[in-house]
């Protein structure tokens, strides 16, 4: 019993972690500035900022001296984001001059920066709190590009409590570690289907609906793992891979919404979305291989191994219980916020 206290008190700690990470992923949203030439000196310029309700993160976009407004900004909130677009010119076409973003500093966001002129050359930047400032080139990199949606996709997974948790249930579900490559590498090959799918403007689908099935998807896991506890022999705890794949499907919308609010460069598609997936993929390996590397050093504890002797019940069994209810009320809150922001 005190082992089963232990675990849950762990357990019941990682759920606080999770929620205060949850709330605070939301402001680790990046922000995006897009600049679309449609002009010889003449570029579209739109800037999305994370914002909750009426309140927004306070950045502003600020171009060097030699750039002047040609409109002045049009404002709105849409979809948790602050949104200004507005006109400017250059008489370089940005060549050579520097945008930076007053008050990243002071964040702990990201600002991602894509620039694209009328011949099909583009840049992408990815700026942080300790890099303010980006310097247009001639030409840019695909080295750039590459890293930059890399280090994308490894943020989205790793900030994205929701896709952690079912990540989490699949591995609590699953018996043997065949079983488990099976199941993800399943779920692996499902979201990376419909991401590019999605990407490319092959499938189309209302966001707010995809987050609220990926919340009930979480459900469902938890309350496998319960019918797993209780002995019965549901499809998804004999053949796990067949509903990871299933919902993989859906989690893949999700990756590509959180894409499709960044941008990809249309000259680079096959590489930013492939480095992207990379991304995820690498996030999601680390997080299975810190869950299982946990497990592995409290099985390795003396009074455990004298606890499962005594009981004849492993840790990892033990912790089942405790995992289930905790990712199953979390997912279920989620599900009732998402669902009711539908109707409301």
């Amino acid at each position: 019993m005190r082992l089963l206290t232990l675990l849950v008190s762990l357990l019941t700690l990682a759920a606080t972690l999770l929620l205060s990470s949850a709330s605070l992923a939301h402001e680790l949203r990046p922000a995006s500035l897009s600049v679309i030439q449609t002009a010889p000196e003449q570029f579209d310029v739109t800037w999305r900022v994370p914002a909750r309700g009426d309140m927004r993160l306070s950045l502003y976009v600020q171009f060097d001296e030699q750039t002047q407004e040609r409109s002045l900004p049009t404002a709105l909130m849409a979809g948790g984001y602050y949104v200004e677009r507005w006109q400017i010119s250059h008489p370089n076409q940005l060549i050579g001059s520097t945008i930076a973003i007053d008050g990243l500093a002071n964040t702990m966001t990201d600002a991602l920066v894509r620039i694209s002129w009328l011949d099909g050359r583009e840049q992408v930047g990815r700026l942080m709190p300790d890099r303010t400032r980006l310097e247009v080139e001639e030409r840019a990199g695909m080295a750039e590009i590459a890293g930059t949606y890399f280090v994308l996709g490894v943020e989205h997974i790793l900030l994205g409590i929701d896709h952690l948790l079912f990540v989490l249930a699949l591995v609590v579900l699953v018996s043997g570690g065949r079983q488990l490559i099976a199941t993800i590498t399943a779920f692996t090959v499902a979201h990376s289907i419909t991401l590019a799918l999605a990407v490319l403007g092959v499938v189309s689908v209302p966001q707010a609906p995809v987050e609220a099935v990926i919340a009930l998807s979480i459900v469902f896991l938890a309350t496998e793992i319960l019918h797993k506890l209780e002995g019965r022999k549901t499809l998804a705890i004999r053949m796990p891979w067949v509903v990871a794949f299933a919902f993989g499907l859906l989690h893949g919308l999700g990756f590509a919404g959180a894409l499709s609010e960044i941008g990809v460069p249309e000259h680079a598609i096959p590489l930013s979305l492939g480095l992207f997936n990379v991304g995820v993929e690498a996030g999601q390996l680390a997080f299975i291989a810190g869950v299982c590397g946990l497990m592995f050093l409290l099985r390795r504890v003396k009074p455990v191994q004298l606890w499962e002797i005594r009981t004849g019940t492993s840790a990892t069994a033990a912790s089942a219980l405790p995992v289930a209810y905790i990712v199953g009320g979390l997912s279920a809150w989620w599900l009732i916020d998402r669902t009711i922001s539908l109707v409301v």
